[in-house]
């Protein structure tokens, strides 16, 4: 018996080095201006073409990433369909690792994934506009999750950069086993819809060199990081956690949270500071890893 074809792409992390909110349209979509890079940690998610369209979860986050039905790979796929009648489906496998309603665009990355291996199934381009509709339909994020590269991301997620040039960073990720649902760190913010729209930062060519380029991160913000602590405390506990570490030089939550990141002068550093943070808070989502 011939087996069906199969695709396999990884879903990295998304992570938000900076994130301002400049403001909220009329319908209540908030307009963003962030810094987007991607880690080197991933889901997995694997495609055996043919059949109808299902979806199995499984993995180390697989009983928190929710009912199978409402999975995000699924309504990708279901909105490329739907952009093409005739597209070839299957079988999805997702092996979940990622913690969920983390700050880590998990679910959009997912999907993005789902988008690419069906592109690479009936040989689309990712630059094909039926595509980056469905990404659109799919989620904010989902947009900048397709070609997973360096990008700023501006708008409600559809405004997105050319891939930019960055150099590798050393980094630790922590989340403190906390979930921040992202419409309660919105709500929280407090923004008005149709209410005023701050400017934009002019956008700057990215410094070549890692040190430079985290002096100025230093310079920006994530502006859901108050609410999100407000929210849930554990966050600042987990913040303060990574500035303390030696080597750290730049800490600051990602997305709505409550994941949270450092940046180290080194490799070797961030992997230290890793085990010394897994091993004094075990409960803890750990991992070194390199944005990039």
């Amino acid at each position: 018996m011939v087996k069906p074809p199969k695709f396999i792409e990884t879903a990295p992390a998304k992570v938000n080095l900076t994130l301002a909110v400049l403001g909220r349209r009329a319908d209540g979509y908030h307009l963003l201006d962030s810094l987007v890079v991607f880690a080197a940690e991933a889901d997995r998610l694997t495609l055996s073409l043919g059949g109808p369209l299902s979806l199995v979860v499984r993995g180390a986050t697989a009983d928190a990433a929710g009912p199978v039905e409402s999975n995000l790979v699924f309504k990708a796929a279901r909105a490329l369909a739907a952009e093409i009648p005739a597209l070839k489906l299957g079988r999805f496998t997702l092996d979940k690792r990622l913690p969920v309603a983390a700050g880590l665009g998990g679910g959009s990355s997912d999907a993005a994934a789902a988008l690419r291996l069906l592109a690479r199934a009936n040989r689309l381009k990712l630059s094909d506009r039926r595509l980056l509709k469905a990404a659109e339909k799919v989620g904010a994020d989902v947009p900048v999750c397709v070609d997973p590269r360096p990008r700023r991301m501006r708008g409600i997620g559809e405004r997105l950069s050319a891939p930019l040039s960055i150099p590798k960073l050393a980094a630790v990720l922590v989340n403190p086993g906390v979930a921040v649902p992202t419409r309660d760190v919105f709500a929280l913010l407090g923004r008005k819809p149709g209410g005023a729209v701050a400017r934009a930062p002019r956008a700057r060519a990215l410094p070549a060199n890692g040190d430079a380029l985290i002096e100025r991160l230093a310079a920006g913000r994530n502006d859901l990081e108050p609410p999100a602590i407000n929210l849930q405390p554990a966050i600042a506990l987990a913040l303060d956690t990574l500035r303390r570490a030696s080597g750290c030089r730049l800490a600051r939550m990602s997305g709505s949270g409550a994941t949270c990141f450092g940046l180290f002068s080194s490799a070797r550093a961030a992997a230290a500071a890793a085990r010394t943070i897994a091993a004094a808070e075990p409960r803890w989502w750990v991992k070194a890893t390199v944005f990039g």
